[in-house]
């Protein structure tokens, strides 16, 4: 679920959009690259290379028309478990269930289960509960029977959205709004004082921090970038040029002389970026460089003026380098 303030950044993305692929067709017949520009800025690049390789599959497979079965979804690349029973009990009101963090911490505090829900035994309990659950919604309003001690009612489409709800809003991680949640007589959790505890997760793996320093480097009006190679993270977008420097001594001047076989002809710094990949947090120590040699540059460089930089799908990190060099020009 989106919160209302991640609503106005993403909004926008999804009206420009639609606006310039309102369908499956279109969707199928873009060029890749304009597709990546358009998801610029969301990340998770790969959900956007799936979306389009999934409506070319219903263009030719489906007729242009998205499957009702969950079974012709599960095919659909990027589409699993999860997202197939979202669909299918949101969309088309099939009895499908659905597991996300909310769902999984209303389940584990219903039921209080205490064991990590992220551990292969448990994981599968809770999705025989969420199936049951929305098995009893389709059949109609009738008491559950065994451990549900209530009464089940009204679509499962419904059911798994109230489910979502309850976990965004009311079950929350932390200081959980009990006193308002409708199912706080039936919950084992809040009987037993155990809601705070629960679901107990296995601490995250310790953050790994990274260092970068990166160039943009400009002659005659361009800029030096190169385009990220399949398989990689980010694949496909494109950067300035950078280069890890975890070693200590390891100075802007002599990175670039390593990497260029010139000496830089006065390196600017720029303001440092910050972000995070999964458990990976980012350092972008950027600088400004004329280029000065005459050396022949490695085929993965290519040399762009700024409206072509602009129209590039460049990473996260590399948009806010590119977004300083605009301010400063």
């Amino acid at each position: 679920m989106l919160q209302q303030t991640q609503v106005k950044t993403v909004i926008p993305y999804w009206e420009r959009w639609m606006q310039e692929l309102p369908d499956i067709k279109s969707l199928a017949a873009a060029r890749p690259e304009r597709v990546l520009k358009l998801w610029e800025g969301l990340g998770y690049y790969t959900r956007a290379r799936n979306l389009q390789r999934t409506a070319q599959i219903l263009a030719v497979e489906h007729r242009g028309r998205f499957p009702r079965k969950q079974a012709d979804m599960l095919a659909l690349p990027g589409i699993g478990r999860y997202t197939s029973g979202a669909i299918s009990s949101i969309a088309f009101n099939s009895p499908a269930p659905i597991l996300d963090g909310n769902i999984v911490r209303v389940l584990t505090r219903l039921f209080a289960i205490a064991r990590d829900p992220r551990e292969p035994e448990t994981n599968a309990r809770l999705w025989q509960l969420a199936e049951y659950l929305v098995q009893k919604a389709t059949s109609g309003n009738l008491p559950a029977a065994g451990s549900l001690p209530f009464v089940i009612s009204g679509p499962c489409s419904a059911l798994n959205q109230s489910l979502m709800e309850l976990g965004a809003l009311v079950c929350t991680p932390k200081l959980p709004r009990c006193r308002e949640c409708p199912l706080r007589s039936e919950c084992q959790a809040f009987a037993q004082n155990r809601v705070e505890e629960l679901p107990k997760v296995a601490a995250r793996a310790k953050t790994t921090p990274r260092n970068f320093i990166a160039f943009a480097i400009e002659w005659k009006g361009r800029w030096l970038l190169r385009q990220r190679p399949a398989g990689a993270v980010n694949a496909h977008l494109w950067e300035f040029p950078n280069f890890e420097a975890n070693q200590s001594g390891l100075t802007p001047t002599k990175v670039f002389r390593r990497q260029f076989g010139v000496k830089p002809d006065g390196l600017k710094p720029l303001e440092v970026i910050r972000h995070s990949i999964t458990r990976y947090r980012m350092t972008l120590r950027p600088f400004r460089a004329p280029w000065q040699g005459t050396e022949k540059l490695k085929n993965e460089f290519v040399w762009r003026n700024a409206e072509e930089v602009e129209a590039l799908a460049l990473t996260s990190a590399h948009r806010k380098l590119w977004r300083q060099l605009v301010s400063y020009a």
